[in-house]
């Protein structure tokens, strides 16, 4: 991060906008990517709720709750990259203090 801005883009994140996997290199500013992490930080934290209220109101499991919620971060016009929805709903997990789930892995491409 630049001396200016207080974010701090945890690693997990930028992996998602490195060159390749071990660079320290990003494929866009380090203020675009800590911007992508925000959204996708706040978006985690904001479905917090919702995912509770799938798990108890619906009667799903914690890994159907996550699969559901990743389906719809990447749909069409969700404005997230396949890597950042992954990211988000592993976010998600931990912030429920959720088993991992098993999700496809994408290549750190930045769309």
């Amino acid at each position: 991060m630049n001396e200016h801005s207080q974010i701090l883009v945890p690693e997990a994140f930028a992996d998602i906008y490195r060159s390749r996997p071990g660079s320290a290199r990003l494929v866009l500013p380090l203020a675009e990517v800590a911007a992508r992490h925000e959204l996708c930080e706040d978006l985690a934290q904001a479905m917090t709720e919702p995912a509770r209220t799938m798990l108890f109101g619906a009667h799903l499991a914690e890994d159907e709750v996550l699969r559901r919620c990743l389906a719809g971060l990447r749909a069409e016009g969700a404005g997230l990259a396949a890597a950042e929805a992954v990211w988000v709903v592993r976010r998600l997990a931990e912030l429920l203090d959720w088993e991992q789930p098993e999700l496809p892995e994408f290549l750190p491409e930045a769309k």
